[in-house]
C-alpha cells in the first residue's frame, strides 16, 4: 500500500507523521488489497474541534473517503481509522456476498 501524507497550513512533526502512517497501516489487517491511502491533516475554524483528518483510501473499483474532526490530530486520525475500518469490512463483506 502506498501512503502519502499531507499537512495543510502547518508543519507536522515527525511523531505525528509516524503515528498517522502507523495507524493507517493497520487497515491492511482488515482488507489486504488496498492500493493507496492519502492522509490529509489540516486545521479548521471550529473552536470545539480545531483539527481535521481526512483519509482517502483507494481499493479496486472504489474510493473510500473519511473526514473526522477532533481536539487533536491524533484523535482525529484514530477516529478516521475506526470509521475506515468499518467501511472496509462492509466493502469486503459485499464482495464476498457477490462471489
Amino acid at each position: 500500500m502506498n501512503i502519502s501524507f499531507t499537512s495543510r497550513h502547518f508543519d507536522a512533526s515527525e511523531n505525528l507523521k509516524e503515528f498517522s502512517k502507523g495507524s493507517v497501516e493497520k487497515l491492511e489487517h482488515f482488507y489486504d488489497r488496498i492500493v493507496s491511502c492519502d492522509i490529509v491533516l489540516e486545521p479548521t475554524s471550529d473552536p470545539k474541534y480545531p483539527q481535521k483528518a481526512e483519509l482517502i483510501i483507494k481499493v479496486p473499483r472504489k474510493v473510500i473517503a473519511v473526514n473526522e474532526k477532533a481536539e487533536s490530530y491524533e484523535k482525529a486520525v484514530a477516529v478516521a481509522v475506526d470509521v475506515a475500518t468499518r467501511q472496509l469490512k462492509r466493502y469486503k463483506q459485499k464482495l464476498q456476498e457477490v462471489h
